[in-house]
């Protein structure tokens, strides 16, 4: 009897055996059943420019994998970024790395971070350079998804999540094996502007950015803990006064952080590097922690009005997105998400697919 009350879970111990998971959770609908895990671990990155280079490297560095698979247009710079990783082999984990402008290279994949895309263009519209994307990805998304059929996509590339969106259509794979970065990173930023100011480690910091990878993102204070303490109502309770401003002023530093960073020294790399390789490692290792990532957004929070991808706190493990957090939201947060939703959406209407 005791042996068989150890090893009960503790989802259930909510009233009268409730499992709590549900409440917690809303599940991912018309999704594959988890896959049986495979003796070697493959992941693929498509794109060798600094943002893939950086994933690469911080999934090798962090013994992710067992075999990386390099795909870019460019073949010597392609075959100059495998041979520059391989002569480290005496310094890194034992890791298979291959290159090649074929995408049969990715073949048997567990992971596929796609980072390729169009640059913009002096003077070019937003709209022309989605255009050109979407255009890039008829050609690299079908092929990956032949090759590796069961794998989970996890899109980088730029406008993030109308790329997703477009990388679900292409793909044909069942929304759960389909993500983007998101706003990860940008969450990221947030704990440390969050933790720079309280003067603690970001690791105790909780919060999130939602919404669109871009302008339109919303930052969700009502949720933000430290160390367990809802910041907000800590600070009424406490009697502290606080300036909405402020607020704004920290959530515009998020959204400007990138465009800081890239006027500095002319790109981001690490930072997506690494943000990248923790959704890697939750995912490979099925660690079931929650992300903010790009995902089918229909449905929850009160996003409606088609099939739009973007940025809600997921929970991820080795079949790609378990399930959607039902996080606090104010009725504010929630309209500011819904808007956020229908910038979105206007884009990917002008998309025709």
């Amino acid at each position: 009897m005791e042996k068989n009350a150890s090893t009960s879970s503790l989802k259930d111990l909510g009233p009268s055996g409730l499992d709590l998971t549900s409440a917690f959770f809303k599940p991912i609908h018309n999704s594959d059943p988890p896959l049986p895990s495979n003796r070697r671990t493959k992941v693929s990155v498509v794109g060798v420019g600094n943002v893939g280079m950086a994933i690469a490297q911080t999934i090798l560095t962090q013994d992710l994998a067992d075999d990386i698979a390099l795909v870019d247009a460019k073949p010597d710079k392609l075959r100059g970024e495998m041979l520059d990783l391989q002569h480290a082999a005496a310094f890194l984990p034992r890791t298979k790395i291959t290159a090649s402008v074929d995408y049969e290279v990715t073949a048997g994949s567990d992971l596929c971070i796609v980072t390729a895309g169009a640059r913009q263009n002096p003077g070019e519209s937003r709209l022309n350079l989605l255009q050109r994307n979407v255009a890039l990805f008829r050609h690299i998304i079908p092929p990956l998804a032949k090759a590796s059929p069961d794998s989970i996509l996890i899109i980088v590339s730029n406008p993030v999540d109308v790329l997703t969106y477009v990388a679900w259509k292409l793909s044909g794979f069942p929304v759960n094996r389909v993500l983007g970065s998101g706003t990860n990173l940008d969450s990221s930023r947030f704990r440390f502007l969050i933790a720079d100011h309280l003067d603690v480690n970001a690791q105790d910091v909780q919060a999130y950015i939602v919404g669109e990878h871009g302008d339109s993102s919303v930052a969700l204070w009502s949720s933000i803990s430290v160390g367990g303490i809802p910041v907000l109502s800590f600070l009424e309770k406490q009697q502290i006064a606080y300036e909405k401003q402020t607020l704004e002023d920290i959530h515009q530093a998020v959204v400007g952080s990138a465009y800081e960073v890239i006027g500095l020294k002319g790109y981001t790399s690490w930072a997506i590097g690494y943000s990248v390789a923790n959704l890697a490692r939750t995912i490979l290792r099925d660690q079931r922690k929650i992300h903010p990532v790009t995902v089918l957004a229909r449905g929850f929070y009160g996003v409606d009005g088609g099939d739009v991808f973007l940025s809600l706190p997921a929970l991820l493990g080795r079949n790609g997105v378990v399930a959607v957090t039902n996080v606090h939201m104010t009725d504010e947060e929630s309209e500011k998400l819904q808007k956020s939703a229908k910038t979105i959406l206007e884009m990917q209407s002008q998309l025709g697919l």
